[in-house]
């Protein structure tokens, strides 16, 4: 369904009206209105209460009607678009103002497939009071500044239009509204078509049939009955079921798309598995998602939301494995999985987890199974080999970890409890198209996708300072044997990437060896940070992590933006003596140790004799005057 074409109103750049769009006043006829942004001005506006399908065909229908005028006169561009918001406004409470022409039997429309972007952008829609998807609709559509908007929002009978342009500002997946509302994924003139499920479809037809038949049935006895006494009132109607989208509207990528897109995600995925045509299992999956009579409750992830998807998500995999039928699926921001056994022994369960940020690592893998054997893995179509080694065997040599169609063999997982004796993870590597010998590490924390291991050099270990590094150099594997244990504490915590950074190393007093100074970094999907500073004496191996001297949530310690990091303790060596150490990041210049001690260190490290209940304080001090400290 192409747009007409819009002589009057020119687009500028970036699909935004330009110089020469009409006047407000102008009389415009429809077959040369600007009606491809009327449309989607309301399918805007429309789209999450109406779902896709229904929002294209309304959107056509109303922004004719508002065209037309009352009495099928012309009408200005601005009339028609004050009009049109009225309509889309009124359209929850009056359904019946919808219906009218097009009219569309047997298939079902959707504009087509969108990054997470627009996915996400969808998603905040949907949260949003239809007066302030008018706002975006108007500021995107015709680059109306925000009074305007409100100005036509007051003039199509809203009450409060500038609490509208208010709410507009807080979803963060809005802020370049501009830009994504103006993609082809809202653009309700091209779509796609999609046929309706058949078999519902014959269901549905035999259904009415009989429903017409009963009804039939009973007009014919009331009117033999005459005058009777009257039965029960109808009671209030019930509220209105979820709909859960078509299986037949499920998105795929195609197989290669990962090689043709910058954008190295789950929306590059295509759709797997032997099972990804039953419609069937797929509409389960969906009805699940969109919380339908007898649908299981979802469980989430943390920080994940459990709403239905704003739109058709995409379909990633279906198939049966160990038993169990697996679906697979993915809105842009989340991931689902939904699994039945076909006995019917165990009830369906449908896990959510966030992946707004997902990139080429993290988007690596999702856990399909979980076993008495271990993990069966759906791997991303860019790994080109596959492998797992023992976290806690820095020396010991990676396995190869058969594949098939994408899916792992069980691989075994860490224990989340009892003795910490080995700690399993995957080695992937990615394909030379994606990167020249781009290995890395992946541990199981539980969730569905697993987490992203990386490491940090110490300070003049022959690189220089910059971002985590992915964790298969001889170091890395080495300080991580020491740090494997801690990942325990982390499990079911919604955590995307841990990254062990070695900020310091310090030659001990008395000859005591050289100790290491490590923050360990979980960055969540949600975006928060928390991290744990250990002091690591000399002397330990795998297994070891080392004393904790300070911790901190949502912070930014021990990143990019907080590069800058200083902590200190007491220790004892082995002679009994003891000390109150200190070490600072890179860029410390002196370290100031307060705590009854007032002693000042010109280097990134100091060892100062103490008392064994000597208060620990340590202020970092850098080269341009910038005073730091332990993570808080």
């Amino acid at each position: 369904m192409p747009n007409p074409p819009d002589p009057v109103a020119p687009e500028g750049p970036g699909g935004a009206p330009g110089p020469g769009h009409a006047r407000d006043d102008e009389p415009v006829h429809a077959p040369a209105a600007p009606y491809g942004r009327l449309v989607r001005i309301a399918y805007l506006v429309l789209l999450p209460a109406l779902g896709a399908h229904r929002a294209v065909i309304a959107s056509h229908t109303l922004a004719q009607r508002a065209l037309a005028g009352r009495r099928g006169g012309t009408a200005g561009y601005g009339q028609s678009r004050v009009r049109l918001v009225r309509y889309c406004l009124a359209a929850p409470r009056r359904p019946w103002t919808t219906a009218g022409l097009p009219l569309v039997l047997g298939l079902r429309m959707a504009p087509r497939m969108g990054g997470a972007d627009e996915l996400a952008a969808a998603r905040a829609l949907s949260l949003l009071p239809p007066e302030a998807r008018a706002v975006l609709a108007l500021t995107a559509v015709d680059a109306l500044p925000a009074p305007e908007a409100a100005e036509v929002l007051a003039r199509a009978g809203v009450p409060d239009p500038l609490a509208a342009v208010r709410a507009t500002s807080g979803p963060a997946a809005l802020a370049n509204a501009g830009r994504i509302l103006r993609a082809a994924e809202f653009d309700p003139g091209q779509v796609r078509l999609h046929p309706t499920d058949l078999l519902r479809r014959r269901a549905l037809t035999r259904t009415a049939a009989a429903v017409l038949a009963v009804c039939l049935l009973g007009a014919a006895a009331l009117w033999g009955s005459g005058d009777g006494p009257a039965g029960p009132a109808a009671g209030p109607p019930g509220r209105t079921a979820p709909r859960a989208p078509d299986a037949a509207a499920l998105r795929t990528a195609p197989f290669d798309r990962w090689e043709r897109t910058a954008r190295v995600d789950f929306t590059a995925w295509p759709a797997r598995g032997g099972r990804r045509g039953d419609l069937g299992l797929l509409q389960r999956a969906l009805d699940a998602w969109a919380g339908t009579a007898d649908a299981p409750r979802p469980s989430t992830a943390a920080d994940t939301g459990a709403q239905p998807p704003a739109g058709p998500p995409s379909l990633l995999f279906a198939d049966r494995l160990d038993g169990v039928d697996v679906v697979l699926l993915h809105d842009g921001t989340r991931l689902a999985r939904y699994t039945e056994s076909g006995g019917g022994e165990d009830p369906p369960e449908l896990h959510l987890a966030r992946t707004d940020r997902a990139d080429v690592t993290t988007a690596a893998a999702v856990a399909l199974t979980r076993g008495a054997r271990g993990t069966r893995y759906l791997l991303a179509p860019w790994i080109a080999r596959t492998g797992a080694r023992d976290l806690r065997e820095p020396q010991a040599a990676t396995r190869p970890i058969d594949t098939r169609a994408g899916v792992t063999e069980p691989v075994p997982a860490p224990a989340a409890d009892g003795p910490c004796d080995t700690w399993p993870v995957l080695v992937l590597r990615s394909s030379t198209r994606i990167a020249e010998r781009h290995g890395f590490l992946l541990t199981d924390l539980g969730g569905l996708t697993p987490v992203h291991l990386t490491h940090t050099p110490p300070p003049g270990a022959g690189v220089p300072a910059g971002r985590p590094r992915e964790a298969v150099s001889p170091s890395a594997l080495a300080s991580w044997a020491r740090s494997a244990c801690t990942l325990r504490g982390l499990r079911d915590q919604g955590v995307r990437a841990v990254n062990d950074w070695v900020f310091a190393r310090q030659d001990l007093p008395e000859g005591a060896g050289q100790a290491a100074w490590v923050c360990t970094r979980a960055d969540t999907w949600q975006g928060r940070g928390e991290v744990a500073v250990r002091f690591q004496p000399p002397g330990s191996g795998p297994g070891t992590p080392g004393r904790v001297v300070a911790r901190a949530r949502d912070t930014a310690a021990c990143t990019h933006v907080g590069r800058h990091v200083a902590a200190g303790t007491r220790w004892r060596s082995p002679g009994g003596n003891w000390f109150v150490l200190a070490a600072g990041s890179r860029a410390t210049v002196r370290l100031d140790l307060g705590g009854g001690l007032d002693t000042s260190v010109a280097a990134t490290t100091a060892a100062v004799a103490a008392a064994a209940d000597t208060p620990v304080a340590v202020t970092a001090r850098l080269a341009d005057g910038t005073r730091t400290g332990p993570p808080r």
